[in-house]
């Protein structure tokens, strides 16, 4: 309690920093986010893929009310999340855990989010399950030029793991250039040593979609988003991303993770048999860092924050304080995901 009284005090410090500096300078606030919507299925079966393993094609009764339901309650937490701020829900969200291109247009349409026009950049991937990886963006904010589709390749014993591809959208952000890769990489069924180097591989298409991107402009802002199945001290992130946690250790080259500061702290994002995880994560590129310089004339992170409001949470019974999900035991909870979604606040000076 007392952790949560700190975060809540530090986080309304810093929004009463931006308000007083607002008296003399006006500022652009861009919430950009992620959501691991967990199993997001609609209801028809697809026999290209195994949706008959997700839980709601699981459920005997009432598939239908339930999808709405968790439609509704997925767009009313989008549209809450970084609003205090920026007045407005992300500019900016990636998502993961969505079977098809059909649920996301249904959550889109919501009636939380219908107003704000949010456009959708999907692709199906290989995963087994059909599980895909997606963007959606306000159009008034954000206008993609580019974006593409990375497989991993992945091969454990001889075998192709076929796991979520990584997206990679490039488009301006006002009249900035930004570049997002939404990720969901492998999970860790079978333990977190044996699974381990799978992650490592698909920290390694990360560095090569990075690298990519650094051909055309060495300056590029770049940041990375997703469901990373491991926490930000993990050597994915360490040691094949090379990620750094100090602001003043970060190199115009290297992968600045507010998270792992956070994590060290002990926030998360997910609970499982009595460990919690941090593997949500928005990571950056030096260029939309503010080490201290307080230079805001173009777009900088400002804050990184867990979305883990009360009505996200179990308030009782042996899962308390975790995320409260959707589905467990094979029925239908009531809940929303068994992730907690992950924010930030890119800001910059108004001319």
């Amino acid at each position: 309690m007392k952790k949560l009284f700190t975060f809540i005090t530090f986080s309304l410090l810093m929004i009463w920093t931006v308000s007083s500096q607002s008296k003399e300078k006006k500022y652009h606030i861009r919430t950009i986010a992620f959501y691991n919507l967990e199993n997001l299925f609609d209801t028809i079966n697809d026999v290209t893929i195994n949706d008959e393993a997700s839980p709601i094609m699981e459920l005997k009764a009432n598939r239908s009310k339930v999808y709405w339901d968790k439609i509704d309650k997925l767009g009313n937490t989008i549209a809450q999340i970084g609003a205090d701020m920026a007045n407005t829900s992300p500019a900016i969200i990636g998502v993961s855990e969505v079977e098809n291109l059909g649920v996301l247009e249904d959550l889109v349409k919501s009636k939380h989010l219908v107003k704000k026009e949010y456009g959708i950049i999907h692709y199906d991937s290989p995963d087994k399950r059909g599980i895909d990886v997606a963007l959606l963006y306000q159009k008034k904010y954000f206008k993609p030029v580019f974006h593409e589709v990375f497989n991993p390749n992945i091969y454990r014993d001889n075998f192709k793991v076929f796991t979520r591809d990584q997206l990679l959208v490039s488009g301006y952000l006002d009249d900035e250039l930004i570049h997002i890769i939404v990720n969901h990489w492998p999970s860790r069924s079978g333990g977190e040593a044996k699974s381990r180097p799978l992650r490592e591989k698909a920290a390694y298409q990360n560095t090569k979609i990075i690298a990519q991107i650094r051909e055309k402009d060495s300056d590029a802002k770049i940041l990375t988003m997703g469901d990373f199945n491991d926490d930000p001290t993990n050597a994915s992130f360490k040691e094949v991303l090379k990620t750094k946690s100090e602001k003043n250790d970060v190199g115009k080259l290297d992968i600045y993770n507010p998270y792992e500061e956070m994590f060290r702290k002990g926030f998360n994002t997910l609970g499982y048999r009595d460990n919690i995880n941090l593997f949500d994560q928005i990571l950056i590129s030096e260029s939309l860092l503010d080490k201290g310089e307080k230079d805001f004339s173009t777009y900088k992170m400002f804050k990184a924050m867990v979305f883990n409001k009360r009505f996200l949470t179990i308030r009782k019974g042996q899962y308390k304080g975790y995320p409260f999900r959707s589905f467990s035991n094979g029925g239908y909870t009531g809940g929303y995901s068994d992730h907690y979604p992950v924010y930030m606040y890119l800001i910059k000076v108004k001319k």
